[in-house]
């Protein structure tokens, strides 16, 4: 290309992208000050008042120590935020000038040079302004200033006749967990959350682009565009899809527009385990008179998902089918991944969505006390194939529905599922978690003293709500092969037998019911979206928490307030006991406390894969914090995996080996998830802790596509006469693609007459190493600063397992079940 042509079309380029562009206001010089004070003090954009207030020493981290209790005086404060920032005389040339708020968090007033612009009451909704008339060449002041939510709560709370459950939060359009949860601090934000923009346009731009799927076939996938257009004045413009272009016609103001789009011999996204989930990218331009107005681009994935509830001699069905076929579902809830959301990093979304995929998840829940996620959430899903359930966010109590209550959440889902609709990864949009069993449930109610009428109120409140406004939302603003609504996570509660066969069901006979670990295998339903128990975080996080040198013991208050539930230890404690000796040792105990997490949660888990397709999805409570705390999470907070995520990846390999207990046998059963049958070769041999080989069996099978069966029964008999407290059965699946083998004891790890193990560990190179035992040694805990490619695992004699380190480690202390029985 000569430097003429190359000079002109740099021109060109340059003028058609004049037509529009936008400013961050976010990296402004922003302010902040409690409303009573005069002195300002720096703050950063996104953020909020905690960590503002952090980072000018004005309070300790609220993590560390027991500085929570310290930090609860800022939620009852009003906060001050403002900047300056200048706009020249060439800026103040466009027709169009808009200020967009992308999250205020939550009560504001915006002025602008002094003058109030708007009142703002919804954390999750984004606002836009115009503000031409309103900007002045040179220097301008923006303020927000914030109400306490708290306090604004307690006011709307007031104008209900009747006590609410959890009041005031359930009053406040923002994040529910900030208020406090039984594994989340009470640190209740307020701010600027999310970036600002100025937003600078001339004649018309796109606004709310979106792509249908009408049809999908072998050879083509017929897509629809959708799109507003907002025109200064009516005529002709082009909108590019790809670089087809496309005539249309605008009248000034807001158009809406449909363009069809095909694409041949399409490939699908395909969910984690079954293919790649393959992206196209989609560009629309919008050009008037061949000048660039306003661009989008997409990344999308074309696939189809059904909800299927069907009939059937049990009750009725629960699952997803997936590009036609049925999907079993494996995966779990998401919580926040910090109490500060605005701090947590694209980096972290991205590896705790890949540490999701590596324990071959297919799904995520987004549980509806959070937040909306960050872009980077739904973008890491779309790329790594986990589909995702998203609650609104509605948690745990009850709502209010007056006409300004209502109208706020219509425009809160409005702006979210315009946001949201286009990752493939949105598989299904759920109301509210838990609200339904709130009502039914809970006893609110009789607690309150509710009147009949207030409980007819309440129920009516519910119906208009998550029956009436969400979905009709939905419908309004969803392309049809998006819109696959449910009202309430779980339908049915768990104390009712319906809740095991329809539906999706939250069972907490374990943990809340504090049944033991094996009613698992009983109380099995059509789709299990919350079960859970708690372990303690790593000894890494653990030590986090403290500000100075860390004092490990449980009797630490440091230690105790990093449980929020009121009875987590006694709980613990409990369970601990049913099944391992409850050491007194405080790393031991730490050990132990994950061991029986992810003991708990593989029996849950393992039920119900192996009773598909009666089950047909588990979603365990929960995979992360929001701060470091004992809790139900596979990953805590520092984004290491405990022993329940590693075993969570055992249990969710795509061909699974599993045992059931009977009277008279062990039934061995296969699961296969992959979409292809498989010829196999398989065995169970009985084995004693040195290695002996004392009974063994084999067999030749087909494995089925996408099934779960027996394939085995080993009867008791043949152990008469062996001592099982020191025996395993190993039981293994042999196929040229696929090798798998686990490991089953006959007694609870109390119960093992366990030797003593002497671990060798030989070093491959510095990021790989060799273990091998002369003794089985149970449960072995690599300890170190790194990442370990398998950890808290079994090992036979006369076998050793190779382990990949994310960095080389000069030294790897290694624990087993031994150490904590030996007293």
């Amino acid at each position: 290309m000569n430097k003429t042509i190359f000079f002109a079309l740099f021109f060109i380029q340059n003028i058609l992208f004049a037509q529009s562009s936008a400013r961050d206001l976010s990296s402004e010089n922003w302010q902040f000050k409690n409303s009573k004070d005069k002195n300002w003090l720096p703050a950063k954009i996104p953020g909020t008042v905690h960590l503002d207030l952090m980072s000018n020493k004005i309070i300790q981290d609220p993590f560390k120590d027991e500085n929570e209790k310290k930090a609860q005086w800022i939620e009852n404060e009003d906060w001050d935020y403002q900047t300056t920032f200048t706009v020249s005389s060439k800026e103040l040339d466009y027709h169009n000038i808009d200020l967009v708020f992308n999250g205020l968090d939550t009560f504001s007033e915006i002025y602008l040079n002094g003058k109030l612009l708007k009142k703002t009451d919804n954390m999750f909704r984004k606002w836009e302004i115009p503000v031409k008339q309103d900007l002045k060449s040179g220097e301008n002041i923006l303020q927000v200033k914030f109400k306490s939510a708290v306090a604004t709560g307690k006011v709307l709370a007031q104008k209900v006749p009747f006590t609410m459950p959890e009041s005031p939060r359930s009053f406040v359009r923002k994040a529910q967990y900030q208020f406090g949860w039984d594994w989340g601090p009470r640190l209740v934000t307020a701010g600027i959350w999310k970036d600002v923009k100025l937003r600078f346009w001339n004649t018309a731009r796109l606004e709310n682009v979106k792509v249908e799927q009408k049809n999908i076939s072998d050879k083509n996938a017929d897509l629809s565009i959708h799109t507003l257009v907002f025109a200064d004045k009516e005529g002709q413009y082009t909108v590019n899809i790809n670089q087809e272009a496309n005539s249309i016609h605008l009248k000034k103001g807001q158009n809406k527009i449909s363009i069809p789009y095909h694409i041949q011999n399409p490939r699908l996204w395909q969910p984690n385990g079954w293919g790649e989930p393959y992206l196209y990218n989609i560009k629309i331009v919008l050009q008037k008179d061949s000048k660039l107005l306003s661009d989008e681009t997409l990344k999308i994935g074309l696939k189809t998902v059904e909800l299927v509830q069907e009939k059937d001699g049990k009750g009725k069905s629960f699952y997803f089918k997936v590009n036609g076929n049925p999907l079993y579902i494996k995966g779990t809830n998401w919580i926040p991944a910090d109490s500060f959301s605005p701090r947590i990093t694209k980096e972290k979304y991205q590896k705790l969505i890949r540490d999701s995929k590596e324990a071959h998840m297919n799904m995520i829940r987004i549980w509806g006390g959070g937040i909306y996620e960050d872009d980077e959430f739904y973008k890491a899903c779309d790329e790594n194939g986990i589909l995702v359930w998203q609650d609104f966010m509605f948690a745990g109590s009850f709502y209010p529905a007056d006409a300004a209550f209502l109208n706020n959440v219509k425009e809160e889902v409005k702006d979210q599922v315009n946001r949201l609709q286009n990752h493939p990864s949105i598989a299904l949009w759920c109301g509210n978690n838990e609200i339904d069993e709130a009502i039914v449930n809970w006893r609110y109610q009789k607690q309150f003293k509710y009147s009949k009428n207030d409980s007819v109120q309440v129920w009516k409140d519910y119906k208009k709500l998550f029956h009436d406004l969400i979905p009709n939302t939905l419908k309004e603003n969803l392309t049809a092969d998006k819109n696959i609504y449910w009202p309430s996570s779980p339908s049915i509660g768990w104390g009712h037998k319906e809740s095991l066969t329809e539906g999706d069901s939250h069972y907490w006979g374990v943990w809340w019911g504090e049944q033991p670990f094996e009613i698992y295998n009983e109380k099995v339903g059509r789709f299990m979206s919350e079960y859970g128990f708690q372990g303690m975080p790593t000894l890494e996080t653990t030590k986090s928490i403290f500000s100075g040198t860390p004092d490990l013991n449980l009797q630490n208050p440091a230690i105790k307030a990093h449980e929020k539930h009121g009875r987590g230890w006694e709980i613990i404690n409990a369970y601990m006991q049913r099944d391992y000796k409850i050491p007194t040792d405080f790393v031991q105990y730490n050990y132990v406390s994950q061991l029986l997490q992810a003991r708990g949660m593989q029996i849950a888990i393992e039920a119900h894969r192996r009773a598909r397709p009666y089950n047909m999805g588990t979603l365990y409570w929960q995979l992360n914090d929001c701060w470091p705390v004992v809790s139900w999470s596979s990953i805590d907070y520092l984004g290491n995996w405990k022993a329940f995520h590693y075993q969570a990846k055992r249990s969710f390999e795509p061909i699974l080996i599993s045992a059931s207990e009977t009277k008279e046998a062990f039934d061995m059963y296969f699961v296969n998830d992959l979409l292809n049958d498989l010829e196999i070769s398989s065995g169970a041999e009985l084995i004693d802790f040195e290695g002996k080989v004392l009974w063994s069996m084999e067999a030749k099978d087909k494995l089925l596509a996408n099934s779960s069966a027996k394939h085995m029964e080993v009867k008791k008999d043949n152990f008469s006469k062996f001592d099982l407290s020191k025996s395993v059965l190993r039981v293994y699946v042999a196929n040229g693609s696929v090798q798998q083998e686990r490991l089953f004891f006959f007694n609870k790890p109390k119960d093992l007459k366990l030797l003593k193990p002497t671990i060798s560990i030989k070093k491959i190179s510095p990021t790989e190493i060799e273990l091998s035992t002369d003794v089985l040694a149970k449960d072995v805990y690599l300890i170190g600063d790194a990442y370990f490619s398998d950890n808290f695992f079994d090992l036979l004699p006369k076998t050793s397992k190779r382990i990949i380190l994310s960095k080389p480690l000069d030294n790897i202390e290694v624990l087993s079940l031994w150490e904590t029985m030996k007293n």
